[in-house]
C-alpha cells in the first residue's frame, strides 16, 4: 500500500517545514511570471474546435480565400429619415477610411455607385411601371423643383396645384398620403420647430421601405492582440467618430456597433466583468466555510496558503503548456479552488481529530504521520481519478475543453503535491491544537442507522431515479450556438439582434465554393428551391433580370423626364423675404378653392401654414426653407442617375462586389440565407441539414453552429467514455476489488442521471460553456465516493457521524461557492456553467450522503 510512503513523505516536509515552504514560494514566483508574460486569454469562438475536422477546415479555408469577410467592426445606422441614415453612414464611411491609424478599410456596401445607377432595374417589371408611372405625372412638379429646388420652387409647386384644382383638372386622390406629411412639416416650421423633410419617403412612399431600414459601414479595424479587447481603440475610434455627427447629437440617429470584433471584445469584458470580485469574494467565503470546518484559524491560513500556492502553480503549468486560454479553460481558477480545497480539508479535518498531544513538535509530527497513513492514499486515489476525469477530454476535438482537461487534470496533481508537502509543512509551523472531538456529527449517528435499516427502500427509490434519468437523456439538447452564450444586452448583440428578422444581413448564412460562374449560377438556382431558403445569391445577383424590358421602361420615362430634370442654370437660394413673398403668393392661391376642398383635405392645414409662414421672422422663414428642401437635391441626382441606366453583365459589377462571389483562380462562391429567424436552435439544424443534402460541402456560419454542436456531443462521448474506463482502471488498480469498484461508480452514475433529470426538468439548455460540468462530475463525484468506500473497507462505522462526513459537506459547501461565483456572472454562458456545476454537486452531494451508507455492504462490525 502507499500509505506508508505517503506518512513517511509527509513527515519528512513537516520536518523541513521552512524549505519546503521557501521552495514553494521560490516556486510561486516563477509561476506568477510566466503566467505574466506567457499567458493570454482568446474570445475566438473558432478556436474551440479542432483544426482536423472536415468541416472546421473548409471553415477556415473561406476565411482564408475572404479575408474581408473576417474580423470586421459594422456601425448599423438606425435613423428616423432613411436620407438622415444615409448622410450619417456617408459621413462616418469617410472620416473612418480617413483614419489609417484604427481601420485598414471603411465602405458602404449598400451606396456603391453601380448599385445606386441601376436601382430601378433590380425591381420586378410591374412595380418598376408603377413607380415609373407615378414619377411621370409628379413631371411638372419635379421640373419645377429641378429649376427652382429651394421652398420658393416648392411653393411654386404648390401654386400649380390650387390652379389644377380651380380648372377641375386635379385628382389628388394618389397624393393624400404625401400631402398629408408635407403638411405635417409645414406646420411645424411655421410654428418655429422645423423637421427635415424625408423626399424619399415622399416620392417613393412603399417603395422607399425596400431598401430596408438601417445603414451600415462595414470596416477592417487594426486589432491590437496584446490587449485583452483587441478592437477596443477602433471601437471607440468608431463610436467618437459618431458621436460627433450632426444627426447623432440631435438625436435623430442611432449608431450601434457590432461584428466579430465587438461581439468578441464585448464577449471578454463581460466574461472578466466581476471576475476578480467574484474570485476574491469567492475566497472570502470558501474561508469562512474552512474556519467552521476546522475551528482554527491556525488551519484555515495554511489551508488557504496552500490553495493559493497551487492555483498560482497550475496558472504558471498554464502559461508554459497551453499559453492562451480560451472562454472555457479561463475557468480552470475556480475550478481549481472547487475541487483541491476538497483535499486540503479532508487531510486538515482528519488531522485535528488526532489523539495526538499537540502541544509538542513530536505529537504535531506523529499527527501528521498518522493522517498521511489514514488520508493519503485516499487522497491519492481521488487526485488521480479527479485527474483522469479531466485528461480524458485531452486528445477530443474539442479544444475549449481539452485545453480545461489538460490544466485541471495537471491541476489535481499539483493539488496533490500541495496537500502533502506544504499543507504539513505549513500546519507544523502553526502549530495547531489537536484532539478536537467535535470534527465528527456524533448527532448523524441515528441518521446513518435508519438509512442502513430502510437500506432497500432507499436502493427501489433511487433506481426508479436512475431509470427515469436513463429515460430522459435522449431528451436532452445542446445548443451549440455561440451567440446564446453571450449577454443579449451588450451593444454588439442589441444591434445583430435588430438584422436578425433581415434575411440577407441575418448571421446564420451558408457559404459554398464551387468551380466556375457556370456552375455558382445553376447551385444557386439549386440551393434556392430547398426548403427554409430565402435566396442564394451568387456574382450574377448583381446583374438584374429581364433587362431590355426593363430598361425600355426606363428609357420611355427618361424621354418625358430627363428634359425637365436636367437643368444648367438652377435658381439661386432665395433670401428671406423672397420665401415670405412665395408663401404668401402660394396661400393665397390656395385660399381661393378651401370652397373646393373637403373639409379635411391637407391642403387646407398647408394653406394656414403658409400664411403663418408669410408672417415670420427670417430666421423661422430660413430654418424652414432649409428643413423643407435639404434632402432634395440629393433625391433629384440619385433620380437623374437611376434614369441613365443601361444594359450590364457580370463584368460590369465592380471588384469592391465582385471580390466577394468571384476569386482570382475563377472559383466562385454562392451564399445561402436562411427564411424566417434561425435563433432557434432546432430550426437552424434543419436550415443546414437540409443544405448539406443538396451541397454536403457547404460551409458558413450556420453551417459552423450546428457542425460545432455535433462535434461537442461526439467528444464528449468519447470523453466520457473514456474518463469512466480510466478511473475504473484506477480504482480497480487501488482498491483491488470490482466490487469496491462498483461501489464508487454506482454513486457517480446516479448523480450523472439525478443530473439529467434536473436539466430536462428545469429546463437548462446544455452549451459549449456549461457541458464542462460532466467532467467536474466525474471529478467531485469520484473525490467525495473514494473516501467514504475506503473507511467503509477500513472498518470505520456510522460514515455519516464520522470526519469525512464533516470533510464532505464543507468540501461541497466550498466547491459550491466557488461554483455560485460563476452562475452569477453577466456572462449568459459563464452564469450557465455556474448553475449546472451547482445542480451536479447538489445530486452528487446527495448521492454520496445517502445513497452510497445504504449501497455499502453489510459486515459482520455493523449493528442492525
Amino acid at each position: 500500500m502507499l500509505s506508508a510512503p505517503i506518512g513517511r513523505f509527509i513527515t519528512f516536509c513537516a520536518r523541513h517545514a521552512y524549505a519546503v515552504v521557501a521552495l514553494f514560494f521560490i516556486l510561486s514566483g516563477g509561476a506568477v511570471f510566466a503566467g505574466m508574460n506567457f499567458l493570454g486569454v482568446t474570445t475566438d469562438t473558432s478556436k474551440m474546435l479542432s483544426d482536423r475536422l472536415e468541416w472546421k477546415q473548409r471553415s477556415d479555408e473561406m476565411g482564408r480565400l475572404f479575408p474581408q469577410k473576417e474580423n470586421l467592426l459594422v456601425a448599423v445606422i438606425e435613423a428616423d429619415l432613411p436620407e438622415e441614415g444615409r448622410e450619417t453612414a456617408r459621413l462616418l464611411a469617410e472620416r473612418l477610411a480617413a483614419d489609417h491609424t484604427h481601420f485598414n478599410f471603411a465602405e458602404r456596401p449598400d451606396a456603391n455607385p453601380y448599385l445606386v445607377r441601376n436601382g430601378l432595374m433590380f425591381l420586378d417589371p410591374q412595380p418598376l411601371s408603377q413607380v415609373l408611372n407615378d414619377t411621370i405625372t409628379a413631371q411638372p412638379f419635379l421640373s419645377a423643383l429641378a429649376q427652382d429646388p429651394s421652398a420658393r420652387g416648392l411653393f411654386g409647386t404648390l401654386s400649380l396645384i390650387a390652379e389644377g384644382v380651380k380648372q377641375g383638372q386635379a385628382d389628388l386622390g394618389g397624393f393624400q398620403t404625401a400631402l398629408s406629411g408635407f403638411a405635417d412639416n409645414m406646420e411645424k416650421a411655421a410654428a418655429g420647430h422645423p423637421q427635415l423633410l424625408s423626399w424619399e419617403q415622399l416620392l417613393g412612399g412603399k417603395l422607399s421601405d425596400l431598401a430596408g431600414r438601417y445603414q451600415f459601414v462595414i470596416t477592417k479595424p487594426k486589432l491590437d492582440y496584446g490587449s485583452f479587447q483587441p478592437g477596443g481603440a477602433a471601437a471607440d475610434a468608431m463610436s467618437k467618430a459618431a458621436q460627433s455627427l450632426e444627426f447623432v447629437r440631435n438625436g435623430h440617429v442611432k449608431v450601434h456597433l457590432t461584428g466579430q470584433v465587438q461581439l468578441d471584445d464585448e464577449e471578454f469584458a463581460t466574461v472578466a466583468e466581476g471576475m476578480v470580485a467574484g474570485l476574491l469574494g469567492s475566497l472570502a467565503l470558501v474561508t469562512l466555510w474552512l474556519t467552521l470546518a476546522v475551528h482554527s484559524w491556525r488551519v484555515v491560513l495554511p489551508i488557504v496558503v496552500t490553495l493559493v500556492v497551487g492555483l498560482l502553480l497550475t496558472t504558471g503549468f498554464a502559461a508554459v503548456a497551453v499559453g492562451t486560454l480560451n472562454l472555457i479553460s479561463v475557468a480552470f481558477a475556480i475550478l481549481f479552488v472547487g475541487i483541491a480545497v476538497d483535499f486540503a480539508i479532508q487531510f486538515s479535518v482528519r488531522f485535528r481529530a488526532q489523539h495526538q498531544n499537540g502541544e509538542s513538535e513530536q505529537g504535531i509530527l506523529a499527527a501528521l504521520a498518522e493522517t498521511g497513513d489514514e488520508t493519503g492514499h485516499q487522497i491519492l486515489v481521488a487526485a488521480l481519478a479527479t485527474s483522469a476525469g479531466f485528461l480524458a477530454f485531452t486528445p477530443t476535438a474539442f479544444l475549449g475543453v481539452a485545453q480545461l482537461g489538460l490544466i485541471a487534470g495537471i491541476g489535481m496533481m499539483v493539488a496533490f503535491v500541495c496537500t502533502t508537502s506544504l499543507l504539513p509543512a505549513l500546519l507544523k509551523i502553526f502549530h495547531p491544537p489537536l484532539d478536537c472531538p467535535s470534527m465528527g456529527y456524533a448527532f448523524m449517528q441515528p441518521v446513518d442507522v435508519k438509512i442502513r435499516h430502510h437500506r432497500k427502500i432507499l436502493l427501489g427509490i433511487f433506481g426508479a431515479v436512475a431509470v427515469a434519468g436513463l429515460a430522459l437523456v435522449p431528451r436532452l439538447q445542446f445548443d451549440g450556438d455561440p451567440l446564446h452564450t453571450k449577454n443579449p444586452n451588450s451593444e454588439g448583440m442589441k444591434a445583430l439582434h435588430l438584422l436578425m428578422t433581415n434575411p440577407q444581413s441575418s448571421p446564420y448564412s451558408a457559404e459554398l465554393l464551387v468551380k466556375s460562374l457556370d456552375e455558382a449560377k445553376a447551385q444557386a438556382a439549386r440551393l434556392s428551391a430547398v426548403p427554409g431558403v430565402h435566396d442564394a445569391m451568387w456574382l450574377g445577383s448583381f446583374v438584374p433580370e429581364k433587362q431590355e424590358e426593363k430598361l425600355a421602361l426606363i428609357q420611355d420615362a427618361a424621354t418625358v423626364l430627363l428634359p425637365t430634370l436636367i437643368v444648367p442654370s438652377p435658381k439661386p437660394a432665395p433670401d428671406a423675404q423672397a420665401l415670405r413673398d412665395a408663401a404668401q403668393n402660394t396661400a393665397t392661391a390656395l385660399g381661393g378653392i378651401l370652397d373646393k376642398l373637403p373639409q379635411q383635405d391637407p391642403l387646407r392645414r398647408i394653406q394656414a401654414a403658409l400664411a403663418k409662414l408669410a408672417t415670420s421672422s427670417d430666421q423661422i422663414v430660413l430654418d424652414a426653407n432649409t428643413a423643407l428642401v435639404r434632402f432634395l437635391p440629393q433625391e433629384l441626382d440619385q433620380l437623374r442617375v437611376m434614369l441613365q441606366a443601361k444594359p450590364v453583365t457580370v463584368k460590369d459589377v465592380p471588384p469592391e462586389l465582385a471580390d466577394d462571389y468571384l476569386l482570382p483562380d475563377g472559383r466562385a462562391l454562392v451564399e445561402v440565407h436562411p427564411n424566417g429567424v434561425m435563433s432557434n436552435s432546432g430550426a437552424l439544424r434543419k436550415f443546414v441539414t437540409s443544405l448539406q443534402k443538396e451541397a454536403p460541402d457547404i460551409a458558413g456560419t450556420a453551417v459552423d453552429i450546428v457542425e460545432s454542436a455535433r462535434s461537442i456531443v461526439r467528444a464528449f462521448e468519447q470523453a466520457a467514455a473514456a474518463a469512466i474506463v480510466m478511473i475504473a482502471l484506477i480504482l480497480f488498480l487501488a482498491l483491488r476489488r470490482i466490487r469496491d469498484m462498483a461501489l464508487v461508480l454506482a454513486p457517480l452514475m446516479l448523480s450523472a442521471l439525478m443530473t439529467v433529470i434536473l436539466i430536462v426538468l428545469l429546463p437548462e439548455t446544455l452549451n459549449f460553456a456549461n457541458i464542462i460540468a460532466l467532467p467536474l462530475l466525474l471529478g467531485v463525484g469520484v473525490s467525495f465516493n473514494i473516501y467514504f468506500v475506503m473507511n467503509w473497507r477500513d472498518g470505520v462505522q456510522h460514515p455519516l457521524a464520522s470526519p469525512t462526513a464533516r470533510a464532505v459537506l464543507f468540501s461541497a459547501l466550498t466547491t459550491g461557492t466557488a461554483f455560485g461565483s460563476l452562475a452569477l456572472s453577466h456572462h449568459p454562458g459563464t452564469a450557465s456553467m455556474g448553475r449546472l456545476l451547482l445542480l451536479s454537486l447538489g445530486c452528487t452531494l446527495l448521492a454520496t450522503l445517502v445513497f452510497v451508507p445504504a449501497l455499502l455492504p453489510k459486515r459482520d462490525i455493523d449493528k442492525e
